[in-house]
């Protein structure tokens, strides 16, 4: 029967550098063994230390995200004091959805030097371009300096995305409004693109005149983007609906209130949750007796042109006496 490792000492947790191993005592016979990953050289992971499987609608954003933390806590055991994580590695840290690249970003302010090393891509930034904030512990590139990095290889689209997560405002218990939460501001993103000369300049600046704020999720932004798009009358978002007490019916993700309509856009949370359901037909049974028409949307109806969503909208207005566009 084989013969298990040795314990390591608790003191390395759960991803460590070679070095602190061999200060720690540990063999470099040790640091072969199989029970131990190397997501770097240089550097060791205990193997099936990673997180549990996120569950709820945004798992997959989750996931994913929760991979590139596993991989930054790793290379963080031997990345330099000067240096953070910029770019779409900080993008998908900071919980906006990104895509992730195969690579972790990792900057350094001129006149330090980037690192080289495989699966890392370095880059060296100016003073003036990148502000560095603290998140779990790991230094990365502040969201609204991130989002202006983005530029580079982001489609306008992609931006804007990212630019309503950044700029949204959480709610909390019963929808209170949470701003200290926010990540950025729209103020914040324009200055970051203001702050220099930028690749992708031009589709930053575009997107900038897209991004809202109470889009609660790249699905909504998508429809938003859509119904625009389209030529009708741009909602707004993420409003509260009262009935004539002052009691709160609920948050409506897109209002046109002169024509008293409402779009509700569900992930398929809406569907698989019991509890949201019921949510759902009780706030929406109360929009309808305030005299809402509510339009209920899903992907299916968003993605990938959107002109169903803008169909049924179009249709919801005209027959509240509303002019299909603009």
């Amino acid at each position: 029967m084989p013969r298990l490792p040795e314990p390591l000492p608790d003191a390395l947790g759960e991803a460590f550098s070679c070095a602190d191993a061999s200060a720690a005592g540990v063999s470099l016979k040790r640091l072969r063994a199989l029970d131990l990953d190397i997501p770097f050289r240089g550097v060791r992971r205990r193997a099936g230390a990673e997180d549990a499987a996120a569950t709820g609608p945004l798992a997959e954003d989750h996931a994913a995200r929760q991979g590139v933390l596993d991989r930054a806590r790793a290379y963080a055991q031997i990345m330099s004091g000067h240096a953070f994580y910029c770019g779409r590695t900080a993008a998908v840290l900071w919980g906006t959805g990104a895509l992730p690249s195969g690579e972790l970003e990792v900057g350094v302010v001129a006149p330090e030097r980037a690192p080289r090393r495989r699966g890392i891509r370095g880059r060296q930034l100016a003073p003036t371009h990148v502000e560095v904030r603290t998140l779990e512990g790991l230094r990365l590139s502040s969201p609204a300096s991130t989002w202006a990095m983005l530029g580079r290889d982001a489609g306008v689209r992609e931006l804007v995305r990212i630019g309503d997560v950044l700029v949204r405002v959480p709610r909390g218990e019963r929808g209170r409004r949470l701003p200290e939460e926010r990540l950025s501001t729209l103020e914040e993103l324009t200055d970051a693109v203001a702050a220099g000369r930028r690749v992708g300049a031009a589709k930053l600046v575009e997107a900038l005149g897209l991004i809202r704020e109470g889009a609660m999720s790249p699905l909504e932004t998508d429809f938003r983007l859509a119904v625009v798009g389209a030529g009708l009358p741009e909602p707004l978002l993420d409003q509260e609906i009262r009935d004539g007490s002052g009691r709160l019916a609920g948050i409506a993700d897109a209002v046109w209130p002169e024509y008293r309509v409402i779009a509700e856009v569900e992930g398929d949370h809406h569907r698989t949750s019991r509890s949201q359901w019921a949510r759902d037909i009780e706030k929406h049974t109360a929009y309808v007796a305030l005299g809402f028409e509510v339009v209920r949307l899903t992907s299916a109806h968003i993605r990938p042109s959107g002109s169903p969503a803008v169909a049924l909208v179009s249709g919801a207005l005209r027959r509240r006496g509303g002019s299909p566009s603009r």
